[in-house]
Parts: C-alpha cells; structure tokens; sequence
C-alpha cells in the first residue's frame, strides 16, 4: 500500500492538490489518498480524478505518528508535526515509512507526502 496524504485549507482546487501530490513525488504507484475525516470532501475531486479510494481518519490517528516536518499549529492542534504526513503514515499502518517530507502547492493551499507501507 502506498498513501498520499493530505493537508489543505477550506476551499482548495483540483489544481492545487494535484501540484502537491506531483511535488511530493506524483501519483505514479499510490494506491491510496488519505486526510482527516472532516476534510474527505475536499479530497474526494481528486480521488475521482485518479480513481482511488480515500481514508477518512481520526485526529487521534494522526496523534501518534511521527513526521518529517513540523508546523507548531498543526501540533497544536493534532498532536503532530504535519497533517499531510501523519496522514500517509497512519493510513499505510504500522511501520510505514514517509518518502519524504511534505511538499506543499504553489499556491500554499495544499500539503501532500508520501507513505510506503512495510512489506
């Protein structure tokens, strides 16, 4: 399973997501887009785009992941240093691994990474 996860404010475009996923590394072999529960809706463009299906999480889901990168908001509130890559981390499982860290759209709207699970 490969998860690109997502972070991305209110009112994001197809546009903007698809430049992070393409800055994180593309879509070439992701099985899986995955974000907060209460952001699928944002999302779901894009998995209709790629046909993939999402993973809604819980914030307590991303609580416990360990990332690249770290924006002392987003610890704030969830407990984590980025929505985008505790996203790929918990929806790839247990000992996944991030490709890389976040990549973020040109326009600053969006936040994408990359998570392989273990094999």
């Amino acid at each position: 399973m490969i998860v690109a996860g997502f972070g991305f404010r209110a009112g994001v475009t197809l546009s903007a997501l698809r430049d992070a996923l393409s800055r994180a590394g593309g879509p070439q072999g992701v099985t899986h887009l995955a974000t907060l529960a209460d952001k699928v809706a944002g999302l779901e463009p894009l998995a209709l785009a790629l046909d993939l299906p999402l993973v809604a999480l819980a914030p307590e889901a991303l609580r416990s992941q360990l990332t690249l990168t770290r924006s002392d908001r987003v610890v704030a509130l969830f407990g984590t240093g980025s929505v985008a890559e505790a996203a790929a981390l918990a929806a790839a499982g247990q000992g996944a691994r991030l490709r890389g860290p976040r990549a973020v759209s040109a326009d600053g709207t969006a936040t994408a990474a990359i998570a392989e699970a273990r094999p």
